[in-house]
Parts: C-alpha cells; sequence; structure tokens
C-alpha cells in the first residue's frame, strides 16, 4: 500500500514538472520572427514553418490573453490563410483550363472519326430485318410475359432499333 502511493505521487511529481517545463518554453515570440508572415510564409523552408507553428501552437495552449496581437494574428493566417490548398488561383489558369479541355475533346472526336472511317461496315445484327426477326423469336419463346415483348397488349419496339437495310 506504501508503495503504491510512493509510486503515484512520484508520477504526478514527474508529470507537474513535465508541465512545468513545456509552459516555460512557450516564451512570447519575437516580433521580427512574425513580421510579415504572410509575404515570408510560402518561402520558408519546411522545417522552419513547422518549428514557428509548433512555437505558437505552444503559446495558444496558455491564456490567450497573455498573446500578443502579432502572434494571434500569425497563427490565424497560418491555420486559415491562403496558401497551401487555399491559395489564390493563378492568373488566366481558366483559360488554361478551357484550352486544355477544347483540345482534349478534338482530339477523341478526330480519334473517334479516324475509328469510324476505318472500321468497316455494321454487324449483320445491326439490321432492322435481323432485329424483327429476333423479336419474333421472343413471341415464339413467350420471353418476359409480363411485361416484356410477349405480355398482352405490348406496344414496344422490342429489340428493333436500326432502320432498314440499303439497298
Amino acid at each position: 500500500m506504501l508503495r503504491n502511493s510512493v509510486l503515484r505521487s512520484s508520477r504526478a511529481a514527474s508529470v507537474s514538472v513535465r508541465t512545468l517545463a513545456q509552459r516555460r518554453q512557450a516564451h512570447a515570440i519575437s516580433s521580427p520572427t512574425l513580421a510579415n508572415i504572410e509575404k515570408r510564409w510560402e518561402g520558408m523552408p519546411p522545417q522552419e514553418q513547422a518549428d514557428l507553428w509548433m512555437a505558437l501552437r505552444d503559446r495558444m495552449k496558455d491564456n490567450w490573453a497573455e498573446l500578443t496581437l502579432q502572434e494571434k494574428q500569425a497563427a490565424y493566417w497560418i491555420a486559415f490563410g491562403a496558401h497551401g490548398p487555399r491559395a489564390q488561383t493563378p492568373p488566366g489558369e481558366g483559360w488554361k483550363v478551357f484550352g486544355y479541355t477544347l483540345a482534349a475533346l478534338t482530339a477523341s472526336l478526330g480519334l473517334f472519326a479516324t475509328i469510324r472511317a476505318f472500321g468497316g461496315a455494321a454487324p449483320s445484327t445491326m439490321t432492322k430485318e435481323y432485329q424483327e426477326a429476333s423479336n419474333e423469336y421472343l413471341k415464339a419463346q413467350n420471353s418476359e410475359p409480363i411485361t416484356g415483348i410477349s405480355s398482352e397488349g405490348y406496344s414496344g419496339k422490342g429489340m428493333v432499333q436500326s432502320p432498314p437495310k440499303k439497298n
């Protein structure tokens, strides 16, 4: 029992020492470090960006009334500013997207026309006569007797989808 209470008190002391050490490290960030952060952020090395953000995060763990105005503005800008995925699109990007889309559509239309020109004749199953014969076969087999081609009062085209064969 005594041993457990000693362990608990030593753990509590180590936790309070760590918390105190963390609070001592969270000192005010110098003004030159935060000056013009909006303009300098993109050019800063990633490690320096991470260090600055961690320092601001440590400062924000304490009372926010103790933060300087520059620290509050820098923290807000780093979290929600127009950088990274929230950056403004470069000028003319809409026209580039339009141009590339138009080029892709033109290329696909050209490919389609080329394949269509050298593709040969349509298969024999695409003639109106063949499709009408398919309708008759389906009726003879009593296919889809409830709502389909073999149902009473069916008024659809069935399998017919092509114009008559040209001679």
